[in-house]
């Protein structure tokens, strides 16, 4: 029974976070989204802060699950690179709470927050991280910074599919792929 209940706090909370914001949601609207008593929720979690790192760990592993389903150990890395950072960055697109927590940091700067969207991304680079200290080891690609390469890739994604479209006609996964090869892969050099 508890775990029915702190099933509807997670999910209450989860529908509050992506509706209103980390700044607006408060325990007593929780409660009343779960129909649970405010006590309730203090049996679970102390606070609205370790309420909401949960539900983002949870979204961590998600986004990780979701990673792994698209990696072919058959294919090479810079192919798994590509599927896997895009379907990482479909949750910024596809998953309500990420679109809410990404616009009230940009719009509030809301510290919580700033702090949450900071671990999402370093959940990335340390996932990016592993599959090109993997492609080290294999010969697949060349010595590098493992992490500082990561983060470039991640950075050229975001670009590419968020920073881009602000002002221009939105580039076709294909043409990201194109650009991820043609600097990543093959570089500028003739």
């Amino acid at each position: 029974m508890d775990i029915d209940r702190k099933q509807l706090i997670i999910d209450a909370a989860t529908k509050s976070f992506s509706s209103f914001g980390y700044k607006a949601t408060t325990m007593d609207q929780v409660a009343r989204l779960a129909n649970v008593g405010k006590g309730t929720i203090y049996t679970f979690y102390k606070n609205k802060e370790e309420l909401f790192h949960e539900i983002v760990s949870s979204l961590i592993k998600e986004m990780k699950a979701a990673a792994e389903e698209v990696i072919d150990d058959s294919q090479p890395f810079f192919i798994n690179a590509d599927r896997v950072l895009y379907t990482l960055l479909e949750f910024r697109t596809e998953h309500q709470l990420m679109i809410k927590l990404l616009q009230e940091e940009k719009e509030m700067g809301t510290p919580a927050v700033a702090e949450v969207v900071q671990r999402l991304e370093d959940a990335i680079v340390n996932y990016m991280k592993g599959i090109i200290n993997s492609a080290i080891e294999s010969g697949e690609i060349k010595e590098c910074d493992p992490e500082l390469t990561a983060f470039v890739i991640l950075k050229l994604y975001v670009a590419l599919i968020f920073d881009w479209e602000k002002t221009r006609k939105p580039l076709e996964k294909k043409e990201i792929s194109q650009f991820f090869q043609l600097y990543l892969m093959n570089g500028l050099s003739k």
